[in-house]
């Protein structure tokens, strides 16, 4: 699955929701669950949050279920794993992100979202490391999301395909992650192509269009999950602060170091979540 002129969804007929719909059958004939309440896209920083949440009865490595690939990100785990909640919900955490700037196409993209939707999930929790653009976020900062600006100049969504993105991040589940920690501020993600950082003149410019977090995902799976009916909230763990506001340059190693310092607190808060939903 991981060569690129081979993969399913690189044929432009091919039907980018049947493949989720075999690849959830995959998921429910191997774990012998039939239905995923909630699902989970655990980016860098939040990966802790699996083991927290409740018991791993199942772990599938994402290769082994239909139009899945081989994480290129260090950070990411490559695995599915089917969560039993105390509350006796299912989640299923997915630790297999295609990233934009792979090159593999949008449908690629968002094949786990589609797939999640298909396992019956109508909750999709999506998370990330991001740079900060207000100036007060230190590194390890969880910030909800509460829109976003899409400036990768593409969309998951296929023809005349028309789809209401106005509380797409949804307002109830941004109250309830509220309730479990009132400190929590929020702002509008901004999804960049990359794989480089923005330039200083770039993040002021997201700023100036009403940008506070700036990333290289999410949002074109926020959209793809919003066209199958899901409910979304989105969390950013704030690695680093833009450039041009950070004194520093920008690193990954710094970025996923951030991450790994953050994650023990952002885990716990992430399992307060979704216990509560």
């Amino acid at each position: 699955m991981t060569d690129h002129a081979a993969h399913p969804l690189d044929d432009p007929a091919a039907d980018p929701f049947a493949l989720a719909a075999e690849a959830a059958a995959q998921i429910a004939a191997i774990t012998g669950v039939e239905k995923h309440d909630i699902a989970l896209t655990l980016g860098s920083g939040w990966a802790k949050a699996a083991d927290l949440i409740g018991e791993t009865t199942h772990t599938i490595a994402a290769t082994d279920v239909a139009g899945f690939s081989k994480p290129a990100l260090s950070g990411h785990v490559g695995t599915l794993r089917s969560v039993l909640l105390p509350s006796g919900k299912r989640a299923l955490v997915i630790g297999a992100r295609t990233h934009y700037y792979e090159g593999h196409g949008v449908r690629r993209v968002v094949h786990s979202v589609r797939t999640a939707a298909a396992a019956g999930a109508s909750i999709m929790i999506l998370t990330n490391g991001a740079g900060g653009i207000k100036e007060h976020w230190t590194p390890g900062t969880p910030v909800l999301i509460s829109d976003h600006l899409n400036l990768t100049a593409d969309s998951p969504l296929e023809g005349a395909t028309f789809i209401d993105l106005t509380d797409l991040y949804s307002q109830r589940l941004r109250a309830i992650a509220r309730e479990i920690d009132p400190g929590l501020d929020e702002g509008v993600y901004v999804q960049n192509r990359g794989p480089h950082y923005e330039t200083p003149a770039e993040v002021q410019m997201a700023k100036a269009m009403g940008g506070h977090i700036v990333g290289m995902s999410t949002a074109l799976e926020a959209i793809a999950a919003r066209q199958s009916g899901m409910e979304v909230l989105g969390l950013s763990l704030i690695t680093n602060l833009g450039a041009g506001i950070s004194p520093e340059p920008l690193s990954h190693g710094e970025v996923i170091q951030a991450g790994k310092d953050a994650e023990p607190v952002i885990s716990a808060l992430l399992a307060r979540i979704v216990a509560a939903l």
